[in-house]
C-alpha cells in the first residue's frame, strides 16, 4: 500500500506523503502504540538552502515526522529507537517513484516489530520513528536529533531500516560494526541462525562503499549513539521508477524483516551493555 501509485511516491510535502503518514499511524493506534506528546505527529521545517554563492535562496522546508512508543518493562531510562524513512522522490518527468524497495520496506519491517513488542512488552522503551525528508538531506532525522522527544543521552541505540527487500543477490548487509565493534559479537551471532544471509560490511572505504552518512542513521552516529544500519546493495532500480512492490520476493523480505527483528530482540536484552559503547568503542 505504501508504495501503490496512488500515493505518487511519498515525495515530502506532497498529498501522497500525508496519505502514507496516515497509513502509518492506523497501524501504530492498531497495536497500541503511544504517542509521543499529544499526537503521533511531529511537525519541522529543515533548511535553509543556499546557492552556491551563500545567498538564501529556497526557504525553510516543511516535513512531519511519525512517532510512536512501546514502553519496556524495566524501571530504566535507556531506549532503543527503531527508524526507517517513508518519504521518497515522488513525481519526475511525468513518472512516479514508488520506491517499494527505498523505502517501503523499512516502514513494513519495523512496523512488524512493533507488532511484536505490542504482543511482547520489550525490557526497555522501545520508539518507533518513521521519517520524512530522508530523501532531502535527512531532514527529518536531522530535526529529530536537533528537537528530540527524549534526552539523547538516554538513546542507547539505533536500529535504521532503509531498503530492506531486494536481496537480489540474497545478501542482508549489517552496517556499523566497524564503528562499534562490540556490536560484531550480536551480528555474528544472528547471522549464525538468521533467515537470510546477513554480512558484516559497507561501514569503511570511499564513496558508496561505506553507507555510515548515506541515511538516517548518520545523525545518530555523529551524536555519538551506537547503531546498525540493515540495508541491501544498490539494484537496478535503486531511485528508478521501477522499484516496484511486484519486484520483491517476498518470502526472502519476510525472512529479512525476521533477521531485523531478532536484532532488536538481542539489542533489546543486552542494551545496557550496548549503551556502554559510547565510551569502549
Amino acid at each position: 500500500a505504501l508504495s501503490a501509485d496512488a500515493l505518487e511516491g511519498r515525495g515530502a510535502g506532497t498529498e501522497g506523503n500525508a496519505a502514507a503518514r496516515a497509513m502509518i499511524i492506523e497501524r501504530m493506534e492498531t497495536l497500541g502504540l503511544s504517542s509521543v506528546g499529544e499526537r503521533f505527529e511531529h511537525p519541522f521545517t529543515y533548511g535553509p538552502f543556499r546557492t552556491p554563492d551563500g545567498a538564501s535562496a529556497v526557504p525553510d522546508k516543511p516535513g512531519i515526522n511519525v512517532m510512536g512508543l512501546i514502553e519496556g518493562t524495566a524501571e530504566t531510562d535507556l531506549t532503543m529507537v527503531i527508524t526507517a524513512h517513508f518519504d521518497h522522490l515522488g513525481i519526475r518527468d511525468g513518472e512516479i517513484y514508488n520506491g517499494a524497495d527505498d523505502n517501503a520496506s523499512g516502514v513494513a519491517g519495523m512496523l512488524a516489530i512493533a507488532e511484536h513488542f505490542s504482543r511482547n512488552r520489550p525490557t526497555h522503551d522501545v520508539l518507533f520513528v518513521a521519517f520524512d525528508a530522508e530523501e532531502d538531506g535527512f531532514g527529518g532525522a536531522r530535526a529529530f536529533i536537533a528537537n528530540p522527544p527524549l534526552p539523547v543521552s538516554d538513546i542507547a541505540f539505533n536500529l535504521n531500516l532503509d531498503m530492506i527487500s531486494r536481496g537480489d543477490n540474497g545478501l542482508l548487509w549489517a552496517s556499523g560494526t566497524s564503528h562499534w565493534p562490540s556490536l560484531e559479537s550480536l551480528v555474528d551471532g544472528i547471522a549464525a541462525d538468521a533467515p537470510v544471509a546477513l554480512r558484516k560490511g559497507y561501514d569503511s572505504g570511499d564513496g558508496r562503499d561505506d553507507w555510515t552518512l548515506l541515511s538516517d542513521h548518520a545523525v545518530f552516529f555523529r551524536a555519538g549513539i551506537p547503531h546498525l544500519y540493515l540495508g541491501v546493495e544498490d539494484h537496478p532500480d535503486y531511485h528508478k521508477p521501477g522499484d516496484d512492490f511486484e519486484k520483491i520476493d517476498q518470502d526472502w523480505f519476510i525472512g529479512a524483516v525476521e533477521t531485523a527483528l531478532a536484532v532488536a530482540l538481542d539489542a533489546d536484552e543486552d542494551l545496557a551493555e550496548v549503551y556502554a559503547m559510547r565510551e569502549a568503542d
